[in-house]
């Protein structure tokens, strides 16, 4: 069949709009009538070359949708069935196995390979141009598109696609980080490095965790100043004041026993590993180029017995996370919809670029 698409065709370029040909699905495939797709910064890095899936690509990994049909092998879901889409994995290795699908040994390929294992692509362009598909499993920048089974999360008939579509990528890699890895006891206190998308989400996660003091770090005021209504009780402008030497002070010289890097910028790295408290516990999720490196202070760091984790996709099972923030969210408790802004598929590009210039924290594209 034929499909409506968002291609990146070269590096750093803008999407162009086209038609693909999209093939069948292979017997471990869903194919989606997506409704909505959010926005990632990882998007935007892969566009630009940052990580090297083969362009032209449908890039897209935050996909929301409705299944239309379902490959021989597949037993999860059925047609008919509403689904949101998040990361593929083997579901065989060790890490897959012990619970962590995020540090698939596959985990690179699946996600940004552009290919299935066999070498093959789901799309192809008008000229017979193979086009990079399964993106993280499911290229949703796409109004169709074949997905892996295991990155389908099948939620109630009655949920609202066109929010909901950002807990597969983002909004989980904030919440996961803290709920699934940092496990803050109520009570304590956490540093949020970043308060775009992911820092949000990890905010509003601190404030389920019952976190009693939650700072927000950025260098944007109106980003600070949405933190505060989402529920930080302190702020901090890292351009106007030393970060490390004000969260000290806010936590009465101790620095915090929790926080999350979410900028992948190698400085801010630096003030998030000085700022933790004596055996804290950092997690890092910004992206950041491949060969980026950053400093750590080891011979003062070393005596603070302090953790840091490298963190992807929040360290979350999907299938039993995403789950989880639907029901806070319906409970009130986790109001992710504040983050997010719409936009149709044709204004892609305009949503990318919000994005980057700060004006819109999650961007989410409708079909």
């Amino acid at each position: 069949m034929r499909t409506k698409a968002a291609v990146a065709g070269a590096q750093g370029e803008p999407l162009t709009i086209t038609e693909l040909e999209l093939d069948e699905p292979r017997p471990d495939e869903v194919r989606v009538r997506m409704v909505a797709s959010g926005v990632c910064h990882t998007d935007a890095i892969v566009r630009d070359q940052w990580y090297p899936t083969p362009l032209p690509a449908v890039l897209g990994h935050e996909g929301a949708g409705v299944v239309e049909a379902v490959g021989d092998a597949v037993t999860s879901v059925k047609p008919g069935d509403h689904v949101l889409l998040s990361f593929d994995h083997c579901g065989r290795c060790d890490n897959c196995a012990s619970g962590h699908p995020a540090y698939c040994r596959e985990q690179f390929p699946r996600f940004f390979g552009g290919r299935r294992g066999d070498g093959s692509t789901a799309f192809t362009s008008a000229d017979g141009t193979a086009v990079s598909s399964h993106f993280f499993g499911q290229s949703s920048f796409a109004a169709y598109s074949n997905v892996a089974e295991r990155s389908v999360v099948k939620v109630p008939d009655d949920a609202p696609l066109e929010l909901l579509a950002p807990l597969g990528c983002g909004i989980q890699t904030g919440a996961g980080s803290v709920l699934n890895v940092l496990a803050p006891p109520a009570g304590s206190s956490i540093a949020i490095f970043g308060a775009g998308a992911v820092g949000c989400s990890a905010l509003l996660a601190a404030v389920v965790a019952g976190c009693s003091t939650i700072i927000a770090v950025d260098v944007v005021p109106e980003r600070l100043t949405f933190a505060r209504e989402l529920g930080a009780t302190h702020t901090v402008n890292s351009r106007e004041v030393d970060a490390v030497e004000e969260i000290a002070r806010i936590t009465g010289g101790a620095g915090a026993q929790y926080a999350i890097e979410t900028t992948g910028i190698p400085a801010v790295f630096r003030q998030f590993t000085d700022a933790l408290a004596t055996r804290g516990h950092g997690v890092v999720v910004g992206a950041a180029a491949l060969g980026t490196t950053a400093e750590l202070d080891i011979g003062s760091r070393l005596p603070s017995g302090i953790t840091i984790s490298m963190v992807v996709e929040g360290e979350s099972v999907p299938q039993t996370f995403l789950p989880l923030l639907v029901k806070l969210f319906e409970e009130g408790r986790f109001p992710f919809d504040r983050l997010i802004e719409h936009y149709a598929i044709d204004d892609i590009n305009e949503a990318f670029a919000d994005s980057a210039a700060g004006r819109t924290l999650k961007p989410v594209v409708v079909f």
